[in-house]
């Protein structure tokens, strides 16, 4: 699929520390295995599901069911403080529109991300961003600037 840009600095902490440097400090297999933890406790399933790291990029291989849910692992192992790529070899079953990847900037609200994307005056398909990125949105009213979200086409979210 690719290499995807994030910034390293943003996202889930994924050792509870407030350090951005705590997880390219850890050591490789650790970050591996947690990273592989989050995706299955997102419910998102890849055939063979292989989670690597190299520095601060996460490699992923294995086989998606669909390019949704491929670009839903490819998110949640990118959006961690501390991976500033993810160079994903994963494959999928049932190919689709790849989505646009949005990185949040200061400001932003997901109405105003919508009519970007969408259309002046459809700001109201916020809902399907929502929908296309859950996790790590959980609160319509809770994004943070340096997430990276899905932009699916209408209708595909």
């Amino acid at each position: 699929m690719g290499l995807f840009n994030f910034i390293k600095d943003a996202g889930h902490k994924m050792f509870g520390s407030s350090k951005a440097e705590a997880a390219p400090a850890a050591a490789p297999t650790d970050v591996a295995a947690l990273v592989k933890k989050q995706i299955e406790e997102a419910g998102l399933k890849a055939d063979g599901l292989q989670v690597s790291v190299d520095g601060d990029k996460v490699v992923l291989g294995g086989v998606a069911p669909s390019q949704e849910v491929a670009e839903k692992i490819i998110l949640t192992a990118g959006n961690n403080n501390g991976v500033a790529q993810v160079d994903s070899q994963l494959g999928v079953n049932t190919p689709g529109t790849p989505s646009t990847m949005y990185t949040v900037v200061k400001g932003d609200t997901l109405w105003a991300i919508a009519e970007k994307h969408y259309g002046k005056g459809k700001g109201n398909l916020y809902k399907e961003i929502v929908k296309a990125n859950t996790p790590p949105v959980k609160d319509p009213d809770h994004i943070l600037p340096g997430w990276v979200l899905r932009i699916p086409p209408v209708g595909q979210a």
